[in-house]
């Protein structure tokens, strides 16, 4: 299907919203007619005519007065061929290969994705300027190789005339969901109001000493629900009926990356993907965004740079992620197909020679990746992050950030104590409750799941027993790190480690080992609090 016959099709769809709506309105507009005609003029009448446009003012301002903004640039740093010269090389190298224009704008994102837009003319009939949305972590994780892959996919969609089509599609996606919405809040709106005057003339029977009858809403805003229906309806015979395009032109474009980059370089690009998607949301959570909390951010240039690192440390468990692909779509309208079926579409195709070819980093393309992700940070964090303080590395933004969240902490532990004694509870506490004997009483008062609640004795300690050992644990590393005696070793490829003072339980036992004998001797059924209470600090917790 052409361009042209996609855009028409496009346009049908739409036109049947708009066709729903104006039969919707002609019908309400009839009941009114028909009154009138009929010379109904009693206050039934009256109701039914304030129903009638009560019903048509969400139809009408969801489908007439929604203002579909023009497409807006995402937070981003735009790069000139001046700035990136061999990423615009590259750039024009897999267009002219593509036998397609080349974008005029390129965008560098911090997002795990590649897109192109054209800002086409009505109805997507004629060609506008185009721009290519490139993200840095796509650069980070791919090989010169698999970018010219990713490019030729995208520029794919432009040889097929794809892009031309996304202002139609976006308008009718975002005309039908205003409808629904509108639809949804007005039934929502009826429905408190209902609320609230059944729960007030209940009141008035309560004070009168009658019985109140039960607030029902289940019918209140109905007739709005089921056009809300109709119009969810009509959302999916839309999708579903350009489903298959979309998914087409998915496997199309996968086919032109495979003919300009080859074979070998386009499925890898396909595995690699979700696999630095996945990479990168851990990586944000995990690192980038660990000292926020302390108003800490990871030094210059690093917020995005340090998924590099991430990336190096951590190559073992990211090439068992590349063999388990994605066997369903993302959702049941998600026009991308599964990646495993683009990725065996692609590797049964003939092999063409040209799988080691280009094995360099992309992230050398640019000019100074340094700098160009100093100013992404610029350009997508907000004013008040990047007035937080810079760690001096990365180990000094792990210290400031455990530093802040352990020394805030308050435990389920911590929690269950307090409500149990009714006032403001120590480490010191705790550990005089387990020597006298509270320690499980007080663990009744932890957040309990029903077969815990219902344990007794020997079962009950059984079930607390990890809940309880993570609390007071977390409970000692406070006291140390309160008095600046706790550190963390950081890295990239596990989980940090806190690493407590020289002294010892023993020759030969580690701090962080014996505090894991303390925490078992000072939980265990017959418990002893005097291994836990020698290794805190001097001026910390003393026996009772």
């Amino acid at each position: 299907m052409g361009a042209t016959l996609r855009a028409l099709r496009a346009l049908v769809l739409l036109s049947g919203f708009y066709l729903i709506s104006l039969v919707l309105l002609a019908a309400l507009a009839g009941v009114d007619l028909a009154l009138y005609h009929w010379g109904a003029h009693g206050i039934g009448a009256v109701k039914i005519v304030i129903v009638t446009v009560l019903l048509a003012v969400p139809v009408v301002r969801g489908t007439f007065m929604l203002r579909v903004p023009a497409a807006e640039d995402p937070a981003a740093v735009e790069v000139g061929e001046a700035d990136e010269p061999r990423l615009w090389a590259l750039v024009r190298e897999v267009a002219d290969a593509s036998g397609t224009r080349a974008p005029a704008r390129v965008l560098l994102t911090p997002e795990v994705n590649a897109s192109v837009r054209e800002d086409a003319g009505p109805l997507g009939l004629r060609a506008g300027p185009r721009t290519l949305t490139l993200g840095v972590p796509l650069l980070t994780g791919l090989s010169e190789a698999e970018l010219r892959a990713v490019l030729g996919h995208e520029f794919g969609h432009f040889t097929g005339g794809d892009t031309r089509l996304s202002a139609i599609v976006v308008r009718g996606r975002a005309r039908i969901a205003r409808v629904v919405e509108e639809l949804h809040t007005t039934a929502d709106g009826k429905a408190a109001k209902e609320r609230e005057r059944q729960e007030r003339s209940a009141a008035k029977r309560i004070a009168r000493g009658r019985k109140a009858r039960e607030v029902d809403t289940r019918h209140t805003g109905a007739l709005y629900r089921g056009l809300a229906r109709l119009y969810t309806w009509c959302a999916g015979v839309c999708l579903r009926a350009s489903l298959s395009t979309a998914r087409g032109q998915e496997f199309a474009a996968d086919l032109a990356a495979a003919r300009i980059a080859g074979r070998d370089a386009t499925a890898s690009a396909l595995r690699e993907i979700p696999v630095l998607s996945a990479a990168h949301g851990f990586y944000l959570d995990s690192y980038a965004t660990l000292g926020l909390p302390a108003r800490t951010l990871p030094p210059r240039g690093q917020f995005f740079g340090g998924f590099g690192a991430l990336l190096t440390a951590r190559a073992g468990e990211l090439a068992k992620l590349r063999t388990g692909l994605p066997e369903e779509p993302e959702s049941r309208y998600d026009s991308h197909p599964p990646m495993a079926e683009r990725v065996r579409r692609v590797e049964a195709l003939p092999a063409d020679g040209r799988g080691a070819e280009g094995d360099a980093p992309a992230l050398a393309l640019l000019t100074d990746p340094e700098h160009t992700q100093t100013a992404l940070e610029e350009a997508v964090l907000t004013a008040e992050a990047l007035g937080f303080r810079r760690a001096a590395d990365w180990p000094d933004l792990l210290n400031t950030a455990m530093a802040e969240g352990i020394t805030t902490a308050r435990t389920p532990l911590h929690r269950a104590l307090t409500a149990y004694s009714g006032r403001p509870a120590t480490l010191a506490d705790v550990l005089d409750a387990i020597d006298q004997g509270r320690l499980w009483r007080v663990a009744e008062r932890l957040p309990l799941s029903e077969e815990a609640a219902a344990a007794k004795g020997r079962a009950f300690r059984q079930f607390t027993r990890p809940a309880l050992g993570e609390s007071l644990r977390t409970m000692v590393l406070a006291e140390f790190s309160a008095r600046s005696l706790l550190s963390w070793e950081f890295s990239w490829s596990r989980a940090a480690v806190a690493r407590l003072p020289g002294a010892s339980g023993g020759a030969g036992t580690a701090p962080e080992d014996a505090l894991e004998a303390a925490v078992e001797a000072a939980l265990a059924d017959v418990p002893d609090t005097a291994p836990l209470r020698a290794l805190l600090p001097p001026t910390a917790v003393q026996p009772a």
